[in-house]
C-alpha cells in the first residue's frame, strides 16, 4: 500500500497594501528637564528651538588641543525647561490624534536615561496632564456625540472588530452587567482617583474637526507591560488568593490576517469617556513594576504600552443605524509607550533582581538601536539586510509601524546634570540616527458610497415633509390610523340613512348624491395627489439628475484635487528635501567657516612664529659670522704658537738624537776595542770542548756561513772572561704612549727568541670584544703560518680603533710587521759518552755557547726599502734543557 504524500498548507498571501512612494522621517523631539536643587553642574544648553549643545563636565574628557569638547545636536523641535505640557501636546501628540480619527495608526514613545522625566512627559501630574490624558480627552471631545452604543462594536480576539445589531448589543450589555454584578458586589461606577481627577484644566480642552459625522465610533483601550522580555496584561482581572497567590501569566505575540502584530489574549476595555479611560489606565498603572534606586525613587522597571484602539463604521442609507458590514469597519490604534530608562548598575547601586532587570532593559534598548541602525543603513545605502525585530518583544510588537503602518514619533527626555553626561551623549547619538530613518506614509481610508450628511439630512427631510403635509391638510402624525381619520374627516359628511318607510324616495337619492359627492372629492384628491406625485417625481428626477451631475462634477473635482494634492505633496517633499539640503549646507558652511577661522588663526600664529624664527636665525647667522672671525683669529694665533712649539720640539729632538748617536758611537768604539783586544796575539784561545765519540757518525751541522744569508755579517764572539754585553731588544714600532689591544689567538706558539715585540699598556685577549676595544685606541693582531721554505712567519697586523656612528668600534688596519724564523734540527746539549763528535771539527762545543751562536743575526731595514716595513728575523731555536 502506497501512502499518499501529505500536502503542505499553502502559505497565506501577503495583503495588497496601497502603494505609497511618499515617506516621512521619524519625528524626534527633545525635552530638557529642569535642573534639581541638589545638582550642581549643567552639561546641556538650549541654543535655538531646534538645537542643543552638550558641554563636557570638568575632568571627563578633553580633546587633543586641551580644550573641553562641545557637540551640537539638532531635532525637529527642542522644548526647554519652561515649556508647558499643553504646548508639548500640541506639537507632538495632537497630529497623531488627528490621524487616529482619520483611520491611521500612530506610535509615540518616550526615550531617555533614568530620572530624565519620561513618565512625567507621558502621564503628568495633577494640574499638569501629560500626553496620554490629553490625547484621551481630545479623542472623546471630538467623537462624543457620534459614539455608538456600548457593545455595538465587539472584538473578535484576533485583532479584528465585528458589528452587532441594536438587539444583539442590548443582550450583550445585559449579559455583561449580570456577570459584573456577580463578580463585584460594589457599584460598578467608581469615583475618580484624587491623583488623576484634575489632570486637564477646562481652558486647555482640545478638539479636532476631522470627524466624519456619518460614522459611528467606539473606543477600546488596553494596557500591557514588557518586563524582563515577557509581556503581561495590566488590565487582567484575577481573583487574588491570599494563601497561594498565582503569578501573572505572560502573553504571546501573534500575527493577524493582515500581518499586523498584536498581543493575544490581551483584555480590551470599551470606554465611553476620557475619565473612564484614564481610570482604566490608572488601575493598570498601579500594577506596573517600579522600584527604588539610587537615581530615582520610583524607577520604571518595565516598558509600558497603552494602546488606544478606535473602531469606526459608516451609517446605513437612512442614517439611523450602523452599517452591518464587517468589511466597512475601520480600526486604527495609537500606541503610547513609556520606555524604561537606560542605566548603569555602577551608578544605581543595583543588586540581585535589580541587576537582572537593568540588564534586560539595556538589552531591549540595544536591540531597538540595532533595528534603527539597520533600517537606516538599508534606506541610505540601498542594502537589504534583515532587521532583527524578533530579538526583543519591544521591536517585534512595533514592527509594523517601521514597515509603513503609521506615523512614528519619539520624545527624547534629557537631564542636564553633569553626572548623566555620558549616558546623555549615547542617547543623543541614537536620537540623531533615528531622525534619518524614513517610514512609508499610510494610505487614506476608502470613501463610503453613501450620500454624505445622511445623519442629519434624513431627519430634516422628514420634518420638512411633515410640515408640508400639515400646511395642506392639517397636522400629520406618524400614526397611520390618525392619518386615515383625518383624511376621512376632510370628505363631505354622509346624510342620515335611516329608512322608516319603504316608499321613502328621499333618503336613498340623498345618500346616493352624498356618495357621488364623496366619490367626486375622492377623484379630485386622487388627481391632486397624482399631480403632486408627478410633480414630486419630476422634482426628484431633476434633483437626481442635478445630484448625478454634481456627483460627476465632484468626482472630477476630486480627481483634480487629488492631482493637485499629489503635486502639492511632491512640492512639499521637494521643499523639505531642499530645506534639509540647505540646512546641511548651512551646517557645512558653519563648519567650514569655523575651520577657516581656525586655519587663519593657525596661519597667523605660524607666520608670527616664522618671523620670530627668521629673526632668531638672522641673529644666529650674525653671531656665527662674528664667532668665525674670532675663531679664525684664535686659530691663526694657535697655529703660529704651535708652529713655534713644534719647531722648538724638533730642535730638542734632534739634539737628543745626536746625543744618543754619540753615546752609541762611544759604545761601539768600546765594543770594537774589546773585540780587538780579544783577538790580540798575546791572548790564548780557549780549548775546544771535548765530546765522546759516537758509534755512529752524526750528520754534520751546517756552518754558520752556510746558514746565514750572504749579506749578513756576524759579530766576533766575545771572550768568556770579559764582561758580557747585554743583548739589546729591538723595540717594536707599536711601542708608544697609546693603549693597545694585543690580540693573540690561542693557537699562537711562543718562539722564545730575543727579538720579541714589546707593547706596553696592552690588553691581551684571545678574541676581540667591544669592551676591550672601547678602552684602547690601537690594535695589533698576531698571525703565524709556516712558509714553503720551512720558516715560521709571524705577522703583526696593526690598526687604529675608531668609533662608528652607531656607537660601536671599528678597526682600520694601517701597518703589517713580518717576523721570520728558520726551523732547524739541533743536537742535544747533553754531554754523554754515547754522543759522537761533531762531523765538522772546526765547530767545537764552545762555539755553540757563545754570543754569536745563541743570538740571532738581525738586520733592521730602513724606510724606503723594497722589502716593505718591519724586519726579518733569522735564528736558531735554543736547545731546551731536558
Amino acid at each position: 500500500m502506497i501512502r499518499q504524500a501529505k500536502g503542505k498548507t499553502p502559505r497565506r498571501p501577503l495583503p495588497k497594501k496601497p502603494s505609497s512612494n511618499q515617506k516621512d522621517p521619524v519625528g524626534v523631539y527633545c525635552r530638557v528637564r529642569p535642573l534639581g536643587e541638589e545638582d550642581e553642574g549643567c552639561c546641556i544648553e538650549v541654543i535655538s528651538s531646534s538645537t542643543i549643545q552638550l558641554h563636557a563636565p570638568e575632568g571627563f574628557k578633553i580633546n587633543r588641543n586641551g580644550e573641553y569638547k562641545e557637540t551640537q545636536y539638532s531635532f525637529k523641535k527642542v522644548f526647554g525647561v519652561s515649556v508647558s505640557q499643553m504646548e508639548l501636546f500640541e506639537h507632538v501628540a495632537k497630529p497623531l490624534v488627528d490621524d487616529l480619527i482619520r483611520g491611521k495608526n500612530g506610535l509615540l514613545f518616550t526615550y531617555g536615561v533614568t530620572g530624565s522625566g519620561k513618565t512625567f512627559t507621558m502621564t503628568g501630574s495633577p494640574g499638569q496632564g501629560g500626553l496620554l490624558p490629553r490625547s484621551l480627552d481630545m479623542i472623546f471631545n471630538s467623537i462624543g456625540s457620534y459614539q455608538a452604543k456600548r457593545y455595538v462594536f465587539k472584538t473578535d480576539d484576533k485583532n479584528g472588530m465585528e458589528v452587532q445589531t441594536e438587539v444583539e448589543a442590548v443582550l450583550e450589555r445585559q449579559r455583561r452587567d449580570n456577570n459584573l454584578s456577580v463578580l463585584k458586589t460594589t457599584s460598578s461606577r467608581q469615583k475618580l482617583d484624587p491623583e488623576i481627577a484634575d489632570m486637564i484644566k477646562p481652558e486647555e480642552v482640545n478638539k479636532t474637526d476631522c470627524v466624519d459625522e456619518d460614522s459611528s465610533y467606539s473606543v477600546f483601550v488596553s494596557y500591557i507591560e514588557i518586563y524582563n522580555n515577557y509581556i503581561y496584561d495590566l488590565l487582567e482581572e484575577t481573583q487574588e488568593d491570599a494563601i497561594k497567590p498565582k503569578p501573572p501569566q505572560s502573553k504571546i505575540l501573534r500575527e493577524d490576517q493582515n500581518h499586523n502584530m498584536y498581543v493575544a489574549g490581551c483584555m480590551e476595555v470599551e470606554v465611553k469617556s476620557a475619565e473612564e479611560a484614564f481610570q482604566v489606565f490608572w488601575r493598570g498603572q498601579k500594577k506596573r513594576k517600579v522600584a527604588n534606586t539610587r537615581l530615582n525613587t520610583e524607577s520604571s522597571r518595565s516598558h509600558s504600552v497603552f494602546i488606544v484602539k478606535l473602531a469606526q463604521a459608516p451609517l446605513d442609507a437612512d442614517g439611523d443605524n450602523v452599517l452591518q458590514d464587517k468589511n466597512q469597519v475601520t480600526v486604527s490604534q495609537l500606541c503610547l509607550v513609556d520606555l524604561a530608562g537606560s542605566e548603569r548598575t555602577g551608578r544605581t547601586g543595583a543588586e540581585g533582581t535589580r541587576i537582572r532587570e537593568a540588564g534586560n532593559i539595556n538589552q531591549s534598548l540595544l536591540n531597538l538601536r540595532t533595528c534603527i541602525e539597520i533600517l537606516r543603513e538599508n534606506q541610505m545605502c540601498g542594502t537589504n539586510k534583515m532587521v532583527p525585530y524578533r530579538d526583543s518583544k519591544v521591536t517585534h510588537l512595533f514592527k509594523n509601524y517601521f514597515d509603513g503602518e503609521g506615523r512614528v514619533r519619539m520624545v527624547v527626555c534629557v537631564n542636564p546634570k553633569a553626572g548623566d553626561y555620558e549616558e546623555t551623549l549615547l542617547v543623543m547619538r541614537f536620537a540623531e540616527m533615528t531622525q534619518e530613518v524614513e517610514v512609508a506614509r499610510p494610505a487614506d481610508r476608502p470613501i463610503c458610497g453613501f450620500t454624505p450628511g445622511r445623519r442629519y439630512r434624513n431627519p430634516a427631510f422628514r420634518e420638512e415633509l411633515s410640515r408640508k403635509l400639515e400646511e395642506r391638510g392639517g397636522p400629520i402624525d406618524r400614526d397611520v390610523s390618525s392619518f386615515i381619520n383625518h383624511v376621512v374627516h376632510t370628505l363631505p359628511p354622509l346624510p342620515s340613512s335611516e329608512l322608516t318607510d319603504p316608499h321613502d324616495d328621499i333618503t336613498l337619492p340623498r345618500l346616493i348624491e352624498a356618495l357621488q359627492n364623496r366619490h367626486r372629492v375622492r377623484q379630485m384628491m386622487i388627481e391632486e395627489y397624482n399631480k403632486a406625485a408627478n410633480t414630486m417625481k419630476s422634482l426628484l428626477q431633476e434633483l437626481d439628475s442635478n445630484l448625478i451631475s454634481k456627483d460627476n462634477l465632484i468626482h472630477e473635482q476630486n480627481g483634480k484635487l487629488i492631482d493637485k494634492d499629489k503635486i502639492i505633496q511632491n512640492n512639499k517633499a521637494e521643499i523639505e528635501r531642499l530645506e534639509k539640503k540647505n540646512k546641511m549646507q548651512e551646517h557645512k558652511i558653519d563648519i567650514l567657516q569655523k575651520t577657516t577661522k581656525i586655519y587663519e588663526d593657525d596661519k597667523r600664529s605660524m607666520q608670527q612664529e616664522l618671523e620670530t624664527r627668521a629673526q632668531r636665525l638672522q641673529r644666529e647667522l650674525s653671531e656665527k659670522r662674528r664667532m668665525e672671525q674670532r675663531m679664525q683669529g684664535v686659530v691663526s694665533d694657535t697655529q703660529h704658537k704651535w708652529e713655534k712649539e713644534c719647531e722648538r720640539r724638533v730642535n730638542a729632538m734632534q739634539l737628543e738624537m745626536q746625543n744618543k748617536l754619540w753615546v752609541k758611537d762611544e759604545k761601539l768604539k768600546q765594543l770594537k776595542a774589546i773585540v780587538t783586544e780579544s783577538k790580540a796575539p798575546g791572548c790564548p784561545e780557549p780549548p775546544p770542548r771535548q765530546t765522546h765519540p759516537q758509534p755512529q757518525p752524526q750528520p754534520q751541522r751546517p756552518s754558520r756561513e752556510e746558514r746565514l744569508p750572504a749579506k749578513r755579517s756576524a759579530s766576533p764572539s766575545p771572550l768568556p772572561t770579559t764582561t758580557p754585553v747585554r743583548p739589546l731588544h729591538r723595540r717594536s714600532r707599536s711601542a708608544g704612549g697609546e693603549k693597545w689591544v694585543d690580540h693573540k689567538p690561542s693557537s699562537s706558539l711562543d718562539l722564545g727568541t730575543v727579538l720579541q715585540p714589546v707593547i706596553p699598556n696592552a690588553i691581551q685577549v684571545s678574541a676581540p670584544s667591544e669592551k676591550a676595544l672601547s678602552k684602547c685606541d690601537r690594535y695589533v693582531l698576531t698571525h703565524q703560518e709556516v712558509s714553503s721554505d720551512g720558516e715560521i712567519q709571524t705577522k703583526l697586523i696593526k690598526g687604529e680603533v675608531i668609533k662608528t656612528r652607531g656607537g660601536g668600534q671599528a678597526v682600520q688596519f694601517t701597518d703589517i710587521e713580518t717576523l721570520k724564523q728558520e726551523m732547524t734540527t739541533v743536537t742535544s746539549r747533553k754531554r754523554k759518552s754515547s754522543e759522537g763528535t761533531p762531523a765538522n771539527k772546526d765547530q767545537t762545543a764552545g762555539a755553540w755557547t757563545d754570543v754569536e751562536t745563541r743570538c740571532a743575526v738581525a738586520l733592521e731595514m730602513r724606510a724606503g726599502s723594497n722589502m716593505g716595513p718591519g724586519c726579518e728575523h733569522h735564528g736558531i731555536n735554543k736547545r731546551r734543557k731536558p
